[in-house]
């Protein structure tokens, strides 16, 4: 089911997205949706990240190539 959200812009931002609207050709709908999807995905990513990080520490995981080093 599909519902209509109203949203203000300001001018620039308005401007901006109707000239990549234009320029990739789909509507503003399209892209305020996809930025939506990257936004949450950011959040639960986050969240996701931040439970996690005490039990990587209690792992002595401090970095990425500590995860590289145990992985590898």
């Amino acid at each position: 089911m599909r519902e209509t959200v109203t949203i203000s812009l300001t001018e620039e931002m308005k401007k901006k997205l109707d000239e990549i609207a234009s320029r990739e050709n789909v509507n503003r709908s399209e892209i305020i949706k996809t930025a939506l999807k990257q936004y949450f995905s950011i959040l639960e990513f986050r969240r996701v990240r931040n439970l996690m990080i005490p039990k990587a520490e209690k792992s002595k995981i401090f970095s990425e190539d500590d995860v590289y080093r145990i992985v590898s």
